[in-house]
């Protein structure tokens, strides 16, 4: 794998994390340490922990995404979760994205 493929697979999963959180989001609400394993597994790279959170944290701040705690805790064990949900904004965005990431893809 040379220096160019590298840069280019950086470029596109950990430089663009938003892009794979606000994408598992679309599916449902999830936790932050959820989110890190969901993308491990569906995309195959597994992003640092402060990483994703700094992520998350960024998402939020733009309205992209919104947080929440459960009305009723499920777990017995641990602190309460917080659950992660996909605004309409943050969905517009990935389609935007996504869209330009298609027209890119066509014209190479």
């Amino acid at each position: 794998m040379g220096a160019a493929y590298r840069r280019l697979m950086r470029k596109l999963t950990i430089e663009n994390l938003w892009l794979y959180v606000v994408s598992l989001l679309k599916e449902g609400p999830l936790y932050g340490y959820e989110i890190r394993e969901k993308i491990e597994k569906n995309f195959g790279f597994k992003p640092g922990k402060v990483t994703c959170y700094m992520v998350l944290y960024k998402l939020e701040s733009e309205g992209l995404i919104s947080s929440k705690y459960p009305q009723k805790k499920t777990e017995s064990l641990g602190p309460q979760r917080k659950y992660y949900v996909l605004t309409a904004k943050g969905e517009k965005a990935l389609e935007q994205a996504k869209s330009f990431l298609r027209k890119l893809v066509h014209e190479l």
